[in-house]
């Protein structure tokens, strides 16, 4: 989608991170994202210029990708989880390249964004060694922060719901 908006291909976009859960609670964050635009790499805000696009459509179309698939084909959207399969396998084996990250759902335990250990939750990561280790350090700001902690709460529900049906199975 920024890739659309701004006139590049996708491989000019990076760093684009999702957090969360793979439902419409997962938040598709720019903050943190370059674009390289003629030759020069820029930050996502300062290239689109336009807040209220990447704070409210941007957001809503990524959460309902999933939906707006699966209405259109009529079918099922596994194959947007078998590409997200094949590049997760791709990244692993590889590892990202130096500067670049990617979001990966993995364990929470130990991550430095406060969130909830013992969660399967999106972060961004980088890989070597076909080892993950997350990203460290990126500041969050109160409204990326809000949308992080709704879904870790959702997380943490469908966890307990979980939990629950199997402690009565």
């Amino acid at each position: 989608m920024i890739a659309l908006k701004l006139g590049v291909t996708a491989d000019d976009v990076k760093n684009v991170i999702i957090w969360g859960n793979h439902s419409s609670t997962q938040y598709p964050d720019v903050n943190h994202a370059k674009v390289k635009l003629q030759g020069k790499e820029v930050g996502v805000y300062e290239a689109l210029k336009d807040d209220s696009w990447l704070k409210g459509e941007f957001i809503t179309t990524v959460q309902q990708r999933g939906a707006a698939v699966i209405k259109a084909r009529k079918l099922s959207s596994a194959m947007s989880a078998a590409k997200a399969i094949s590049d997760h396998v791709r990244d692993i084996w590889f590892g990202t390249p130096e500067g670049e990250f990617v979001s990966m759902g993995v364990i929470s335990d130990g991550n430095s964004y406060g969130i909830p250990d013992d969660l399967l939750y999106s972060f961004p990561v980088v890989i070597k060694n076909k080892t993950w280790k997350f990203v460290e350090g990126l500041p969050i700001n109160d409204f990326s922060r809000e949308k992080m902690d709704l879904t870790a709460k959702e997380l943490a529900e469908e966890k307990e719901t979980a939990f629950e049906f199997l402690s009565s199975a």
